[in-house]
């Protein structure tokens, strides 16, 4: 052993014998500073909670849409890994491939014109 775990165990012998004894001695005054040490951690607890996490809150809808999007994905990755199917590497290449919805326009411009700079 080594001198750290020597001192946590004295340390945590003598807690031992001291909740004893003050249980045996004092049964009320233990579960007053019982409930006391509670409380005390609780206010705490909820006073960290309220102010500290509070900074981060308006972050959370942008928190659950990434776990939402990161559990589609492995939900997206396990299907591609669990289904081996036995097709060539070619009808592979196509079937990975998706076809765009978007309906794209060409918006024809001005490019061979030149620009009267003293008109703006």
């Amino acid at each position: 052993m080594n001198a750290r775990n020597i001192f946590v165990f004295t340390l945590l012998l003598l807690a031992i014998v001291g909740l004893v004894t003050s249980l045996f001695l004092n049964p009320f005054g233990l579960v007053k500073q019982l409930l006391v040490t509670a409380a005390v951690v609780g206010i705490i607890f909820f006073v960290y909670r309220r102010w500290f996490s509070g900074r981060r809150a308006g972050n959370s809808n942008e928190q659950r849409a990434f776990l939402k999007a990161a559990k589609q994905s492995k939900k997206r990755h396990k299907k591609k890994s669990t289904s081996k199917s036995q097709v060539t590497n070619a009808s592979k290449k196509r079937s990975m491939r998706k076809k765009s919805n978007a309906n794209l326009t060409v918006i024809e411009g001005k490019k061979n014109k030149k620009n009267n700079r003293a008109s703006f």
